[in-house]
Order: C-alpha cells, then structure tokens, then sequence
C-alpha cells in the first residue's frame, strides 16, 4: 500500500537535513522502513503473498545499501538515523 500524502510529507519534516530535502539517505531510508513496516503487517494477514514478500525483499535490500552507504559516509547521521528509527537493538 502506498503512503498517504500527508504521511509522506511529515516523514520527510521529520528526516530531512536542508530545506529542500527530499532525497537524503535519512528521508529514503525513514519512507522504506515505513513501507516495510506497513508490508510486513500485510503478510501476516496473507502468508501466501508472494509477490509482496518479493517486493519486501527488494526494499529490505535497498535500505540495507543506503544504510551501509551512510554508515562509511557519515557515522554519525547513520548511528543517529539508527536511534532515531529503532532499527537495531
């Protein structure tokens, strides 16, 4: 399911790093995590849902990858976006 409008828009309030920020590692890592959240409660109501379970992995990966990029980037914005989020324990 996509995000509402309005939804997306305080995401991006909330992570952006200028202005006119929209498409830092921390406002694309923030939206993926949202829709992974959203697909994941998706897929335990439909356990054979292949194709959203295929989808899931390929957004997992792709947070994984903006992630690492942040992570030797800017350790700082990524152990801030980890806290932030609530990604590791």
């Amino acid at each position: 399911m996509a995000l509402v409008n309005v939804k997306k828009k305080e995401l991006i309030q909330s992570y952006k790093t200028h202005e006119k920020d929209t498409g830092s590692p921390e406002v694309q890592v923030a939206l993926l995590t949202t829709r992974i959240n959203d697909l994941t409660e998706h897929l335990k109501k439909h356990k054979k849902d292949l194709s959203s379970r295929h989808g899931l992995l390929q957004m997992v990966n792709k947070r994984r990858r903006l992630l690492d990029y942040l992570k030797t980037a800017d350790y700082d914005r990524y152990k801030t976006l980890i806290d932030k989020l609530k990604l590791r324990k």
